[in-house]
């Protein structure tokens, strides 16, 4: 639910007010050597600039590839160089350092680039949560590291001044600090700075706010009475939630998103946002489950039907800003699918507690909408353990990416530090070096094959074994003790991902305490496919080895089955079976 309104008391009072914002991830602190790119993503024909973090010796070839076809090959020389975008939209590509070394490839470094005109396309999502007074380089740290990440949308989380009116002043002249709703102090400077950052990498930023909540100084400010949601159908109980004081301002009392007078004014309050910062867009949050409800005039109030008269009315008012909603353990997610938000963003909570509900959100989702919106998965990692200092379990956290990844969606969890509680400034779990690196490695990976994680496809179940038992295999969804095939049919291709729950101690991905153990490298299994048609190729891609890029695998096909050596297995491999 909203990360204010349903954050644990005990883990709010373990961060500090103004948190400051740690240094964020030092690349050279991981690994030496790191490729960076001067956008999150780029038009088609548009220049893209790469800067190398050291000099490399040696004849070192760059390669730009999509999937397994190289696109352009030329010699590096020196730290810089250009690259023009081709002119396909909506395209990942693989961009690779490499020599022949003694007959073979040596892969030195890698990234990313994603050629697309619209963010929504492949949403990649983070956040920004603290707003103290800071410098323009400190932003710029925090911005950059996102950008590392290829992450398109920032979502400004608990920035407003109220819930029903988000700007603090006036859109001439906006307060130059205030407090927000949990006092904590809130730079106008800061946030320019950020938004600044944001659109110089080409991201997209987007404000935070809940659909229907007022302050308790709502009247006030215009708060019209007829608008609450009540309690009782005769208008003598507003639906509130109540806060612990004084550590909030005040209490957050719900509003009736359908009501057409509510609605005018929060359209007029996010005009006065737009109007004094460069927002993009506007994050719309809600609770949940109210209970039973009514309106002013004692009918009931079905809050789930009341979420896409809202979006609509938010996206008349302000038609070219780009709106996504919460759909809290998916309470009103059909009708949100249905409504003009750009991409489906699904917080998740009990009972959704296991990866095989994970892969029913997204599936539900693709349904709802028609194949036509992504999914972002806003799910907090090692839960209890965020309630005090320590550091993210690597493992759960890379089996969870690998999940939600393979099925096509991808996961709010990146800012100057990772997400592990719905009370976003929580920076009390740090992400480890081999995290560090592994998740710069997974948003390669994420963008670089977008096309067969994310652009379409079937998703399938193959008949696949392994025929020296090196591993038991089993398909969707997952069981511990064996590796779990999620398999997808893509224009003319079989794709095949294995994800390594062979000594997985729980199917909950949350891994709330942290326990789960890190897969067992698997080497050398045999494995045979049933297919449909003659192959022409196979490759494996991971972002596990070989820096994300892929490499061709010999086979042999009898009939209608295929027969291959995986060469390794950590915790996720692409395999792509393409046909003639």
């Amino acid at each position: 639910m909203t990360n204010i309104l349903l954050c644990v008391f005990l883990a709010l009072t373990s961060c500090k007010k103004n948190t400051p914002v740690n240094d964020p991830i030092s690349y050279g602190a991981s690994y030496t050597l790191t490729v960076y790119t001067d956008k999150a993503a780029y038009k088609p024909g548009e220049e893209i600039n790469f800067t190398l973090s050291q000099p490399l010796s040696g004849n070192i070839k760059v390669r730009y590839r999509h999937g397994m076809e190289t696109i352009k090959e030329e010699t590096l020389s020196g730290t810089t160089w250009r690259w023009t975008a081709p002119p396909t939209d909506f395209t990942g590509y693989m961009v690779d350092l490499y020599e022949i070394k003694d007959g073979e490839e040596k892969i030195h470094a890698s990234t990313a680039v994603d050629v697309s005109s619209d963010w929504t396309r492949f949403p990649r999502y983070g956040f920004v949560a603290s707003f103290d007074k800071m410098s323009s380089s400190d932003v710029d740290k925090v911005i950059k590291n996102l950008n590392r990440h290829h992450i398109n949308g920032v979502q400004f989380q608990d920035w407003h001044y109220k819930h029903h009116m988000p700007l603090a002043g006036t859109p001439a002249a906006p307060l130059s600090v205030y407090k927000d709703i949990a006092n904590r102090d809130t730079y106008s400077s800061t946030i320019k700075n950020y938004i600044d950052a944001i659109h110089g990498y080409n991201m997209k930023a987007i404000f935070y706010n809940l659909a229907y909540g007022a302050l308790s100084d709502g009247a006030a400010d215009g708060v019209g009475e007829k608008w609450y949601a009540f309690k009782d159908n005769k208008h003598l109980t507003k639906d509130v939630l109540t806060l612990p004081k004084p550590m909030f301002k005040s209490d957050i009392y719900i509003m009736n998103p359908a009501n057409t007078e509510w609605q005018k004014y929060m359209a007029q309050r996010n005009k006065d946002v737009y109007a004094a910062y460069a927002f993009d867009g506007y994050q719309i949050d809600q609770r949940g489950s109210r209970g039973a409800l009514y309106d002013y005039d004692g009918n009931t109030l079905d809050m789930a039907a009341t979420f896409k008269p809202f979006i609509e009315a938010m996206k008349t008012a302000a038609p070219d800003k780009r709106l996504v909603m919460n759909a809290v353990t998916q309470y009103g997610g059909q009708g949100i699918a249905q409504s003009p938000v750009d991409f489906l963003y699904s917080e998740v909570w009990e009972p959704n507690e296991s990866f095989k509900d994970l892969g029913e959100i997204i599936q539900d989702n693709d349904r709802w909408s028609n194949n036509t919106k992504k999914t972002v998965l806003a799910a907090y990692m090692n839960y209890n353990l965020a309630a005090n200092k320590g550091s993210f379990n690597t493992p759960c956290v890379l089996l969870m990416d690998a999940v939600v990844f393979s099925l096509g969606a991808s996961h709010l969890e990146l800012s100057e530090h990772m997400l592990g509680k719905e009370y976003f400034p929580n920076n009390n779990l740090e992400m480890k070096d081999d995290l560090k690196q592994a998740m710069v490695k997974y948003y390669d990976f994420l963008v670089a094959y977008e096309n067969l994680l994310r652009d379409g496809g079937t998703f399938n179940a193959p008949a696949m074994s392994c025929t020296n038992g090196k591993l038991a295999i089993g398909n969707w969804p997952p069981a511990t003790g064996q590796v779990t095939v999620i398999g997808k049919e893509v224009a003319n291709k079989q794709v095949l991902h294995l994800v390594n729950f062979s000594n997985a101690n729980s199917l909950r991905w949350r891994d709330a305490d942290g326990t789960q153990p890190a897969p067992a490298i698997i080497t050398g299994a045999d494995l045979s496919v049933t297919v449909s048609k003659q192959v022409a190729k196979i490759w494996i891609a991971s972002p596990d080895m070989n820096s994300g890029v892929a490499a061709e695998l010999p086979f042999k096909q009898t009939g209608n089955t295929v027969s291959f050596t995986l060469p390794s297995l950590q915790y996720w491999d692409m395999v792509v079976i393409a046909y003639k």
